[in-house]
C-alpha cells in the first residue's frame, strides 16, 4: 500500500490513511429521521431492561427467559445502529481539536466512547434532538482522553474544555487581526476576565523534566543547573580539605575503579576536571553510570572522612567552616 511503513511484521499506516478508510466505512451508513431515532432508542431502553431481569434472574409472569434473551438481542442491534447511524457526527467534532497531542483518528475513537454512552443515556421521552444530547457526551468523552493521555498532570474535564475554547479564540482572533492576540482581546472572546485567561495560560503549559538535558552533548540535564545555595555539594565537600595527601590515603581505600573516577573528576592527577562524558569514554560508562558511581563514592568517602582525623575536615563531616576551592579544580564539571 502506497505511503505505509513496514516495522517487522507489523505495518504502519499513516493518520491520514486510516482515517480517509474509516470515512469511507461509515458513509456507508445511512442518517435516522426523528421517528427512526424515537424507535431505536426504545429497543435499547428495552433491551437493558431486559438486561438486568436476566442478570437478577426475575422473569416476570408471562414471559420467557428466551423472550427476554431475544428482547435484549433486539436491544444491542438497535444501540449498533444508533450508533454507526452517528458516526459522521463523532468526526466533525473531533476534527475541531488540535491533533498535537493526540492523532485524529485517537480523537476520533475516544469520541466514539462517549456517543456509546450518548445512546445508552438518549431519553426520547423529552424531544431533544439526538444530536444535541450526544455533542455534550462525545466533548466530553474527547476532553477526558486528552487530559488523560496528553498531559503528565491530569487536568479537570471542564478546565480541557476551556482550554480548548482558549485555543480555538487564539486561532480566530489571529485570523481575524493579522498578529498574535492579546491577553486582554483573549478574555473578550471567551467572555472572562484577564485573570481567569492568565490562569488558562498557565495551566496549559507543560512540565519540564529536570532530567532534560541541555546542551548539544547531552551531558547536561536542566537539573544539574538549578542551584540550592543552602546546599554544599559533594565536591565542594570534598574539595574543602586542607589534607590533601590525607584525602589521596581516604581514596585508596575505595575500590580502585571507584577511586580512578574520583580522582579523574576533580582532575586531582591532571589539573583538570573530566566531566560525566568524558570519564564514561575512557572507562566505556554511560554518563549516568558515571554520575551513580560518583554520587556513591562520595558517600562512601565522607563516611571515610568522619572515621579519619584529617586537618581542615569541616563541611565534609557537617562542620560550619568553609574552605576555598583549590585554583586546580576550577569551575565544577558539567
Amino acid at each position: 500500500m502506497a505511503g505505509t511503513r513496514t516495522k517487522g511484521d507489523r505495518v504502519e499506516v499513516p493518520d491520514k490513511d486510516l482515517v480517509g478508510a474509516y470515512l469511507d466505512r461509515i458513509g456507508r451508513s445511512p442518517l435516522l429521521d426523528a421517528q427512526e431515532e424515537v424507535d431505536l432508542a426504545k429497543a435499547i431502553e428495552g433491551g437493558l431492561y431486559a438486561e438486568q431481569l436476566l442478570d437478577e434472574g426475575k422473569v416476570p409472569e408471562g414471559a420467557s427467559r428466551e423472550e427476554l434473551a431475544e428482547l435484549a438481542a433486539a436491544g444491542l442491534r438497535a444501540k449498533q445502529r444508533f450508533v454507526e447511524a452517528n458516526l459522521r457526527l463523532v468526526v466533525s467534532i473531533a476534527r475541531k481539536y488540535p491533533t498535537d497531542s493526540l492523532p485524529l483518528i485517537d480523537l476520533i475513537q475516544e469520541g466514539n466512547l462517549g456517543l456509546m454512552r450518548a445512546v445508552e443515556k438518549f431519553d426520547y421521552r423529552r424531544g431533544f434532538k439526538f444530536s444535541t444530547y450526544a455533542t455534550w457526551w462525545i466533548r466530553q468523552a474527547i476532553g477526558r482522553g486528552l487530559s488523560h493521555t496528553a498531559r503528565t498532570i491530569r487536568l479537570p474535564v471542564h478546565v480541557e474544555e476551556e482550554l480548548s475554547r482558549l485555543r480555538r479564540a487564539e486561532r480566530q482572533l489571529s485570523r481575524e487581526l493579522g498578529r498574535e492576540p492579546s491577553r486582554d482581546e483573549l478574555a473578550g472572546a471567551l467572555g472572562a476576565n484577564a485573570e481567569h485567561v492568565d490562569e488558562l495560560l498557565r495551566w496549559r503549559r507543560d512540565p519540564a523534566s529536570l532530567d532534560a538535558t541541555v546542551d548539544d552533548a547531552g551531558e547536561t540535564s536542566m537539573g544539574d543547573l538549578l542551584q540550592d545555595p543552602d546546599a554544599v555539594t559533594p565536591e565542594a565537600e570534598i574539595l574543602a580539605l586542607d589534607d590533601i595527601e590525607g584525602l589521596g590515603r581516604l581514596l585508596d581505600r575505595l575500590p580502585e575503579r571507584e577511586s580512578a573516577i574520583l580522582r579523574a573528576r576533580f582532575g586531582m592527577d591532571s589539573g583538570q576536571p573530566l566531566s560525566y562524558a568524558q570519564i564514561g569514554a575512557r572507562y566505556g560508562l554511560s554518563h549516568n553510570r558515571v554520575r551513580q558511581i560518583t554520587d556513591r563514592s562520595l558517600r562512601r568517602l565522607r563516611q571515610l572522612a568522619g572515621e579519619t582525623d584529617l586537618s581542615g575536615r569541616r563541611t565534609l563531616v557537617g562542620g560550619n567552616g568553609t574552605a576555598p576551592e583549590p585554583a586546580t579544580a576550577g569551575t565544577r564539571a558539567a
